[in-house]
């Protein structure tokens, strides 16, 4: 192939080719050439080369003046729009040489078909060799729908101007690149007709989390630069690698319809631009823009040409409205989480502190710090500057996105378990719950430092403290005989912890799911004809929308909840505990309250197996049972383990058991495994009769705690008295494991105890547990006592 050649075809170019061709053509002729036998569609076409760019230079003479005009940049670039308009304007004036004009558009000719000019993508490819293809994210430009030998020379004109937006003169600058080294080749492909279906981004990667075992896909209607440049919220899917070729499953583990407000389509004959953006239909932003078999088709696609390039990739696919046919339009290598180091830990130590303004529950173990933003309602998400510490009363999932932005959170209300503290833990930002009187002492704009590195309390200093962070090299954690697995909720945050070695999922907390991602009571979706209030059928109306049934909402976002969190951790086991709300949290659901009765202390009230086979809740049930079934035998994660809680009899168990059978789940079928949580004293005393029923126990702490010293848990004025350590409630622990070891049965725990006080988790460890599951920011800490206490023991 000669150097001084001016248009290749796409299928002759291979990823070696960059220098000639730039990143994005060498990548579509090596997708074109190589993995075309394995089903992967890629549009043809051709690339001009880096010889074609400098034949432009040359035969306008732009080298002297484009050299003048970036020499006249001044080094605070306040003049660079003035220079970059300068450039691009000598770049779009030029004319093309006839050698150069003649070759592009000899080049398209043969891609008629009937003798009609054919529709094509113009795509800008940067040349340079030490110039990383990723630098240009974003810079260069790309015109779509363009037909014609003028359009596409034109097209070609302004894709060489792009090499000098404002924004690529900027980076040149920053980085020391010679403007005149770096060449562009211009990408022509045929148009694939997304614009009358749909396109998007995906990755063969997690791209928040560095998760590598997850293909993340976005959707949206229309041309794909809508995605792409962030105009649209798309419909993201989430696909698990490891299950792609198993039979009978589709590991979907994620479907979030995005609002889809608008798209990009063709532009009519003669318009001014070949392309338009317009409103998209009620019925098109209700719909997915894929379905399960296409998004199944591009997850294998993308881990071929992961595979096949040796490293994770970003990618752009379009579908053609008129075949049906999916097409991958853009590959080229991921360049954020893949270059990340493998997963540190951080451990925090103040080694400075202002005046102690107030205290409460510490949640995490980090140190955070920055100016106080008191917010009342999360309707004032305007009024919050990211890296502010937030400081409320209280929270709920609608202060997610500010929670997202926060350095810290603060708050008067809530304990250990409060919504503040789940999502703090999830989100990795320390957190201090119940200081009661937060919001009066704490005053807007002042710095402050919160501290979760002190123990069990939480401590907010006047100031910016200084604090050390400690990293620990995930290899350096010793292994223990003993499991130690994490407690997770939130499925989103799920693949946050995916390089921890965890031993797997101890508990992961339905109720999270139902009220963050559902937030619908199941009885009013089952018995949706008995609500009279229209605001709340309105609302569930308008939540229920593009699915089959209201059930089939439930039971599908169940199921992919638990799925992405059963994912994360694949194969090891996924503990889940059906629900366990009790009457007055059920109550809060929408359309709740019609179904919930008013009691007096539903802490032990109708919660739990309770619930699961009366009458009033046996159909709610059965759309939990029928989400856990679709995880599992559908979706193929069968390492979810099933886990019933606040079983108070042996009788108990046997009508639960019953009801999971009517709905498909058999202890014992497919592998499935039941456990109960050992959360009142019954469970204990009767351990034996318990197991005959159950595969395992997990000592719930909290609530045995509460029910053998008899403390409310919630009490602010009995706290002092809740101690999960103290020798009541672990003469009834070391019995409980003392049965489950003469029946053979698993034991674990999944209260908080063990995250709190390093020195119970010693205990644990001392009366033989099988397995310790604590929240993710403790679980180096545990991980390490657990180390000690069986090494101290001889094991």
């Amino acid at each position: 192939m000669s150097e001084h050649e001016l248009v290749l075809p796409l299928s002759e170019l291979t990823r070696g080719e960059g220098a000639k061709v730039g990143g994005k053509n060498s990548s579509l002729g090596e997708m074109i050439r190589n993995l075309s036998s394995q089903g992967i569609r890629v549009p043809g076409g051709f690339a001009t080369t880096a010889a074609a760019y400098w034949r432009y230079i040359e035969a306008n003479d732009l080298g002297p003046p484009i050299r003048d005009a970036i020499g006249s940049l001044k080094e605070d670039l306040s003049n660079l729009h003035a220079v970059g308009e300068r450039v691009r304007g000598l770049l779009l004036d030029a004319h093309f040489p006839d050698d150069l004009r003649d070759a592009v558009l000899g080049a398209y000719a043969e891609m008629a078909v009937d003798g009609k000019k054919a529709k094509v993508a113009v795509r800008s490819s940067a040349t340079a060799e030490d110039l990383p293809e990723a630098s240009f994210a974003g810079q260069l430009e790309t015109f779509l729908n363009i037909e014609g030998n003028n359009a596409l020379l034109d097209a070609c004109r302004r894709c060489y101007a792009s090499l000098f937006t404002d924004r690529a003169i900027s980076y040149r600058e920053n980085h020391g690149f010679d403007h005149l080294k770096v060449a562009l080749s211009v990408g022509v492909q045929r148009m694939v007709r997304s614009d009358i279906a749909s396109s998007g981004v995906m990755f063969s990667i997690d791209t928040e989390t560095g998760f590598d075992r997850s293909v993340l896909i976005t959707g949206a209607w229309g041309l794909g630069e809508t995605v792409v440049q962030g105009i649209v919220e798309p419909d993201e899917f989430q696909v698990f690698k490891p299950l792609l070729d198993k039979q009978g499953v589709t590991p979907i583990v994620e479907k979030a319809r995005g609002a889809k407000g608008r798209k990009m389509v063709f532009s009519a004959p003669g318009s001014k631009s070949p392309t338009r953006t317009i409103d998209t239909s009620e019925d098109e932003r209700r719909r997915f823009t894929l379905n399960d078999e296409e998004v199944m088709q591009l997850g294998r696609w993308a881990a071929t040409i992961e595979k096949h390039y040796g490293q994770p990739m970003d990618m752009e696919w379009a579908k053609d409205g008129e075949t049906g046919e999916l097409f991958i339009v853009q590959a080229r290598p991921e360049t954020v989480q893949s270059r990340r180091e493998a997963g540190q830990l951080k451990s925090y130590a103040l080694e400075s502190k202002g005046e102690l303004l107030v205290k409460g529950l510490a949640v995490g173990d980090a140190i955070g710090a920055g100016k106080v933003c008191k917010l009342d309602t999360p309707e004032d998400i305007e009024k919050f500057e990211p890296g502010a510490v937030l400081v409320t009363t209280m929270t709920d999932p609608d202060w997610v996105p500010i929670m997202k932005k926060a350095a810290a959170i603060v708050t008067d209300h809530g304990g250990r378990t409060s919504h503040a503290a789940i999502v703090s833990r999830e989100l990795g930002l320390p957190a201090i719950v119940g200081t009661e009187i937060g919001t009066e002492v704490l005053e807007n704009g002042t710095e402050i430092t919160v501290s979760c590195a002190e123990g069990d309390e939480g401590r907010v200093y006047a100031g910016i403290a200084e604090f050390s962070v400690e990293e620990t090299d995930l290899s350096e954690i010793p292994d223990t005989k003993t499991k130690v697995m994490i407690n997770l909720a939130n499925p989103s945050a799920a693949f946050r912890w995916w390089r921890l070695p965890a031993d797997g999922v101890g508990l992961a907390r339905m109720e999270f799911i139902v009220s963050n991602h559902i937030k619908v009571h199941p009885m009013a979706l089952v018995r949706y004809d008995q609500l009279e209030d229209k605001a709340v059928r309105k609302e569930i109306d308008d939540l229920t929308r593009g699915y089959a049934s209201r059930e089939e909402f439930f039971v599908d976002t169940l199921a992919r909840g638990v799925a992405r969190i059963a994912a994360a951790h694949y194969p090891n086991p996924v503990v889940l505990r059906m629900s366990d709300f009790k009457t007055n949290e059920y109550a809060e659901l929408l359309g709740g309250h019609g179904f919930e009765p008013k009691e007096e202390n539903p802490m032990i009230g109708w919660r739990g197996a309770s619930r699961y086979y009366h009458p009033d809740y046996r159909e709610g049930f059965a759309l939990e049972c029928r989400a856990v079934k679709r995880a599992r035998d559908e979706i193929g994660m069968s390492n979810i383990v099933m886990m019933i809680p606040f079983c108070r009899t042996p009788e108990e168990a046997d009508r639960v058991l019953e009801e999971m059978e009517k709905n498909g789940l058999k202890r014992g079928e497919n592998g499935l495994e039941v456990y109960v949580m050992a959360e009142l004293p019954s469970n204990v005393r009767l351990a034996h009769r318990f197991a005959e029923r159950f595969d395992g126990f997990s000592i719930g702490s909290n609530d045995l705690t509460q029910l053998v010293l008899g403390v409310d848990r919630d009490s602010d004025r009995l706290s002092k008295l809740f101690d999960e350590r103290h020798e009541a409630v672990k003469s009834f622990i070391s019995d409980l494991l003392a049965a489950a070891k003469k029946s053979g049965t698993h034991t674990g725990i999944c209260g908080q105890a063990p995250s709190d006080h390093p020195d119970f988790a010693r205990f644990l460890v001392e009366e033989g547990i099988d397995t310790i599951s604590v929240t993710p920011d403790t679980f180096l800490r545990v991980k390490r006592e657990v180390a000690k206490a069986e090494s101290d023991l001889g094991r």
